[in-house]
């Protein structure tokens, strides 16, 4: 076990992590263990998806920061998905 100290979870830093996850999936990220940029378009999908499934199933239970984070996170990661997507089709 490492003697890092680990951040405090709270929900901006649960969206933060799998906004990072997604990312890594469409290459614009390092995986932190291997340190390598490899694109797995079906993962940052799959992981945008949980996103705006734990968008649907929180609304009316966040705080007004939470939920703009959330949106903002979202309409990032899916533009970045929809370019990504297309320079995978060319």
């Amino acid at each position: 076990m490492s003697d890092e100290t680990l951040p405090q979870i709270d929900f901006a830093t649960f969206i933060l992590s799998l906004s990072h996850s997604v990312l890594m999936h469409l290459g614009e990220a390092p995986d932190p263990e291997t340190n390598r940029v490899e694109a797995n378009l079906s993962l940052a999908k799959q992981n945008i998806d949980i996103l705006g499934l734990l968008e649907e199933k929180t609304k009316g239970n966040l705080t007004g920061d939470e939920e703009r984070l959330l949106a903002q996170v979202l309409f990032d990661l899916r533009m970045r998905y929809v370019e990504r997507s297309k320079g995978a089709a060319k």
